[in-house]
């Protein structure tokens, strides 16, 4: 069985996946080698292929972390025991803040998505639908009970919300005059005015 530490602290996945994460941010996929991945991070090309079987797989598995976070994050709020228009803000809101946490990963994958095999790109796709149904269930949940307008199709409100979380990437600076908190409540609350009956 291969170790997961390599000698070091870091278990090797994760240390594949923090260079990597780093090198496609500064670099681009396209222009960083596996070569380059496996020196950063300190380990062989076994150690690579024994986790991932591919440069591809790194760049899948960079989004998919933080979708799966997300997801999990989506559900506790969705199966909360909370009123809906509750819910619904807090996983709005929740969604921008742990995007801001992973920019780098949310830059890469929409700026890298194309290299992904069309099998990898469908795997991808399939998980963002999940969690897009997830949401929308919740916006219809508050439509179908009177909570909110149904004036807008539910789709085209998910759609408007994870528009503006998918272009983070392009303005949002630590360094800004707005922390992730405050993008993030001004962001639910820009969806919670559209839905008001």
């Amino acid at each position: 069985m291969a170790r997961t530490t390599d000698g070091e602290e870091t278990p090797v996945p994760q240390r594949l996946l923090a260079a990597a994460t780093r090198l496609f941010a500064e670099r681009g996929y396209d222009r960083t080698s596996v070569q380059e991945i496996v020196e950063a991070a300190g380990v062989t090309k076994g150690a690579l292929y024994h986790y991932f079987g591919s440069k591809e797989d790194l760049l899948q598995e960079v989004y998919a972390r933080v979708l799966r976070v997300q997801q999990e994050r989506l559900d506790a709020f969705a199966d909360a025991d909370e009123p809906v228009e509750k819910r619904l803000r807090d996983a709005a809101a929740d969604v921008v803040v742990t995007t801001i946490d992973n920019l780098d990963d949310a830059a890469i994958f929409f700026r890298s998505m194309h290299h992904l095999s069309p099998e990898k790109h469908k795997e991808v796709r399939a998980e963002r639908r999940r969690y897009h149904e997830r949401f929308r269930a919740l916006v219809e949940e508050g439509q179908r009970t009177g909570v909110f307008s149904s004036a807008t199709p539910a789709d085209l409100v998910v759609d408007y919300h994870f528009g503006s979380v998918h272009h983070l990437s392009t303005w949002y600076r630590p360094e800004g005059s707005l922390s992730k908190r405050e993008v993030a409540d001004q962001l639910a609350d820009l969806l919670m005015r559209a839905l008001r009956p």
